[in-house]
């Protein structure tokens, strides 16, 4: 209990991860999920199904006969079951087992008595922001208790898991880069979930990435399009994109590049008003308009304090933002201005961060992972990734509007909109390249000259 304690009063300063700076050597610190209070039951223990599909070997007494009739019940359902998992985390870890059809699978199980305690746990954290708000009112945390008591039910379903991985497999089927294990649901449960066994290096594993010959900028550029699309677009959003959780391969069949994306059990639904307004901000962040960042910053809550709330939104300085975000990359004199200023804001970010829409929190958290992503890539803040954005919001909004309007005349206006700003995009990006390509031959040129081929 104790231990769980110092963990969960830890959430005050893990809070900063959600405004969009990080901190500590340029590592994110990462909340983990605000739907899951991690109270690190990450340990080693060895899941196995029964008929009942959850129990544990090593609460079994070693060798008893209940321990073998356990050991039976697997060999009933699989081949083969490792016992060794090959992940865990605080709510489940992950084996790979072989089913008697020949198919390897990854077998997700839960911890036992994760969820008897996770009312608990909840109710212990809640004390714990309750006492942090009388010794410091200024600081406003109850929002960690609404979300958890939220999400946290919904992560602890595993059948719930699985739906949102069908969902956004459906949803996403267009992108021939992106990997969704499938899920078999006649062997999973509420708290084990069986899915196809894919394998492959972690996102932000760049010597993976150069073993097997895959371009770090594409991959980039895949999981910028991945996500814009379900947040512009589709307002459904994959929350927990970690590494762990996002995988980079090969496709056994193409030999193309190809994302597999995991743990589906946190997601995030944007309302419809919510998305386009969101649109309209990151319009306005990537083209500069700064009367409409204040405009829909203060549509989306932030107030007065919108400034604060577009550097959260970006992870970049209000004169970047001033300046333009996709201008510049961000500079280590940036970074060391971001983390100082973290600090020195955390009341204005507390203030902040409990007036804006609930939905606008885990978005928070899906930015910090995405650019942890990027900065171990060295991809953080390409333009192509902002074009990327700006397509879906384009693509979002002409969708609304045509929806909104009965006219032909009205829709056939919209669809011209949309090609054309598109049309526009497009240019810019290869004007970009074309600027690009002339640097690098006046580089190779310059460097002909200084260093002459031996006579």
């Amino acid at each position: 209990m104790a231990r769980r304690a110092v963990k969960l009063a830890s959430w005050t300063s893990m809070a900063l991860a959600t405004s969009g700076f990080y901190l500590y050597s340029n590592k994110y610190l990462d909340p983990n999920d605000f739907g899951a209070v991690r109270v690190g039951r990450a340990v080693a223990t060895t899941a196995v199904i029964s008929y009942d599909y959850l129990t544990s070997l090593r609460s079994v007494p070693y060798g008893s006969e209940e321990y073998l009739q356990l050991r039976s019940e697997i060999h009933d359902l699989f081949v083969s079951f490792d016992d060794t998992p090959l992940g865990a985390a605080s709510l489940a870890q992950v084996h790979k087992a072989v089913l008697h059809d020949g198919r390897t699978v990854a077998v997700k199980v839960q911890h036992p008595k994760v969820q008897a305690q996770s009312s608990t746990d909840i109710l212990l954290m809640e004390v714990l922001v309750l006492a942090v708000k009388q010794l410091f009112p200024e600081f406003e945390f109850m929002w960690l208790v609404d979300e958890a008591k939220k999400n946290l039910p919904l992560e602890l379903d595993f059948l719930n898991e699985g739906r949102n991985a069908e969902k956004v497999a459906q949803m996403l089927k267009h992108f021939d880069f992106l990997k969704v294990p499938q899920i078999y649901w006649e062997l999973s449960t509420k708290r084990v979930l069986l899915m196809e066994f894919v394998d492959g290096g972690q996102v932000n594993d760049r010597d993976y990435m150069e073993r097997n010959k895959l371009d770090v900028n594409e991959i980039s550029r895949h999981l910028g399009k991945m996500y814009s699309e379900m947040i512009f677009v589709n307002g459904f959003v994959h929350c927990d994109p970690h590494p762990g959780n996002v995988l980079v391969r090969k496709r056994p069949d193409t030999g193309k590049a190809e994302i597999v994306l995991l743990d589906h059990g946190l997601y995030q639904v944007l309302s419809e008003d919510f998305r386009l307004d969101y649109c309209h901000l990151w319009q306005a962040l990537i083209w500069t308009d700064m009367k409409r960042v204040k405009e829909y910053s203060q549509r989306l809550g932030a107030g007065d304090l919108y400034p604060l709330f577009a550097c959260m939104l970006t992870a970049r300085s209000w004169n970047s933002v001033n300046r333009g975000i996709s201008q510049a990359p961000v500079t280590a004199t940036e970074d060391s201005e971001i983390r100082s200023n973290a600090a020195t804001y955390l009341p204005q970010i507390s203030q902040l961060l409990s007036h804006v829409p609930r939905q606008m929190l885990l978005i928070f958290k899906t930015n910090d992972l995405l650019r942890g992503i990027e900065a171990a890539l060295g991809t953080r803040a390409s333009a192509s990734s902002f074009l990327n954005m700006s397509r879906c919001c384009v693509r979002a909004l002409a969708t609304h509007n045509k929806k909104k309007t009965c006219s032909f005349f009205r829709r056939t206006q919209i669809s011209f909109s949309e090609a054309f700003n598109l049309w526009q995009i497009n240019l810019h990006e290869l004007i970009l390249r074309v600027k690009g390509l002339r640097l690098a031959s006046w580089l190779l040129a310059l460097l002909c000259w200084m260093l002459p081929a031996p006579q």
